[in-house]
This record gives structure tokens, C-alpha cells and sequence, in this order.
């Protein structure tokens, strides 16, 4: 019977590592801050509501990175939500920001053991649940930066270890010098670059995490194939597409993010959204 006060719930679960269970439909904190992802939100209090709200639906997972803001996120996450209380905090480091819209990644050994100890004092932790190297840094050994973090993991400071934007030969690499326990790529209805990602993760028991889940509101436009069928099941195109990603494998966990406690409600929605297999296999052909 579907939970109508924590309708998350309905995603089901994933064992993260094996042995971190998580519910499958979990929360990006990136729109949590201000435009361009730099500085502080629009309005503060909407975005600790949006967060205790999450929570309060079911959600369990929540995903974030010291870029964001940048530490404006880990900064709010820790106001709204600690102590945390069962609730899973992946956060992910390796980028500096000089500005707003600007991301370059650096992954000399000392910056990352920098982001680390930081995270782990904005969140107000001793242990980061699932540390996310945001990106590979082409200038450095992919060996060193895996080290590192690896490292970090060995005394204790992160629980698991994750990778973001990556090939199927870089998670390869990787995993020959850390454990691997999440991948999180871009992946949505009409962008599926890393189809062979998702399909390596469902070989290995990786946890795939699709960021812009819903191509940043383009799956919600109310025309076309999507809408149909949110017309034919009663609920919003940006529902539906989360429901494909959501029945499309078991390891997928989507992390829609927002700002508004409007949008999060209905992005959780998505959970009890069942599509049939005519449904299902029409949004594939999307792709």
C-alpha cells in the first residue's frame, strides 16, 4: 500500500556499497542557491524548507557538493538537517569556482584532502556517507586523485566513494586503485550519452545517480509525447519522466532538484507515478 505521507517511499530502496540502503528517488541540492549556482538563495528560508520537506516526504538521499554556492548548500543542508537522523549525504568535491557558471576541476592530492576535511566541518560530520569525485582532473593521475580519496576512506573520513561525469573506462581505472560505489552522470528521456554507464553499473551493482533528470524543465513542457502521456496517467510530464528513469533499471537514483517546496512535492510525486509497458517503451523510443 503506497505511503501517503512519505510518498519517496514508493521508489523502493538501494543497497549504495551494498550496504547503505538509500531510497531510489533522492534530492540534487544544487538549485539551492543563487543564480549561476554561486552565492546564497533567493530566499533563504524557502530553501531549509524545501530540505526538511524532502525529508519529511520520504526522501532519504541527498546529494550535494562543496561547488555549490560555492558551500552555500553544505552550509544549509547542515542548518535544515542535522543531525540527519537516517537521512544519506553524498557530497563531492574537486572543482573551484571564481565565479558564477564557472567550474574547473583540480585534483592535486592536497586540494582534495582539503575539500574533504572542509565538507566534513560544513556538514558537521566525521564521516562523509558518499564522497563524489566531481570531476577527473585530465592534469593528474587518475591513480593519484583515487588515491588519495582512498586514503581518506582508510581513516575514516569518507564511508564510500563515488565518481561523477565519467567514461566506462575511467570507472575501470578507478576502481583498480578505490572502491566504487555510485556513478553520477548526466542522463534523462532525451539525453542518454551514458547508456553504457548505466548498463556498467547494472553489471557491477554501481549505483547510477542521473543529474538534470528532467533536462532542466524541458521534459515538462506541456506538448508532445511526455504530456500525452502525463494526460493519459492523470499526473505532470516532469513526473513522468522521472517515473521512466525510476522504472527504466533498478540501480537509478534520480536526484531532481529545486528551490520551490511546490515543485519538490511534485517531483516526489513521481515515485507513485506506474507506467505500463506501451507507456514505458514509447518514452524509450524517445531516445
Amino acid at each position: 500500500m503506497a505511503d501517503i505521507e512519505r510518498p519517496a517511499a514508493a521508489s523502493g530502496t538501494f543497497l549504495m556499497g551494498g550496504d547503505l540502503p538509500v531510497t531510489r528517488l533522492g534530492f540534487g541540492a544544487m538549485r539551492i542557491t543563487g543564480p549561476g549556482i554561486w552565492g546564497d538563495p533567493p530566499d533563504r528560508g524557502e530553501a531549509v524548507r524545501v530540505l526538511r520537506r524532502a525529508v519529511a516526504l520520504g526522501v532519504d538521499f541527498i546529494d550535494t557538493a562543496d561547488a555549490y554556492g560555492p558551500f552555500v548548500s553544505e552550509d544549509l543542508i547542515a542548518e535544515a538537517l542535522y543531525p540527519y537522523d537516517g537521512v544519506t549525504i553524498a557530497t563531492k568535491g574537486g572543482f573551484v569556482r571564481p565565479g558564477p557558471g564557472k567550474w574547473y576541476p583540480v585534483g592535486l592530492p592536497p586540494y582534495l584532502r582539503q575539500c574533504v576535511e572542509m565538507s566534513l566541518r560544513r556538514l558537521r560530520v566525521e564521516t562523509i556517507d558518499v564522497y563524489q569525485l566531481h570531476r577527473i582532473d585530465p592534469k593528474v593521475p587518475t591513480a593519484d586523485q583515487m588515491g588519495e580519496l582512498d586514503a581518506m576512506r582508510r581513516e575514516g573520513k569518507i564511508a564510500r566513494i563515488g565518481l561523477s561525469e565519467v567514461s566506462v573506462e575511467q570507472v575501470t581505472e578507478a576502481r583498480l586503485t578505490a572502491p566504487i560505489v555510485s556513478v553520477q552522470n548526466q542522463f534523462n528521456l532525451v539525453d542518454r550519452k551514458s547508456e553504457d554507464v548505466l548498463e556498467h553499473c547494472e553489471r557491477e551493482g554501481l549505483g547510477f545517480i542521473p543529474w538534470n533528470p528532467i533536462a532542466v524543465g524541458r521534459l515538462a513542457e506541456p506538448e508532445g509525447l511526455v504530456a500525452d502521456i502525463a494526460d493519459e496517467t492523470g499526473h505532470t510530464p516532469g513526473q513522468v519522466a522521472l517515473a521512466w528513469l525510476l522504472q527504466r533499471s533498478p540501480v537509478m537514483l534520480p536526484i531532481p532538484g529545486t528551490g520551490s517546496v511546490r515543485h519538490l512535492e511534485e517531483n516526489v510525486g513521481a515515485a507513485q507515478v506506474e507506467l505500463t509497458d506501451d507507456q514505458l517503451a514509447a518514452l524509450s523510443a524517445l531516445g
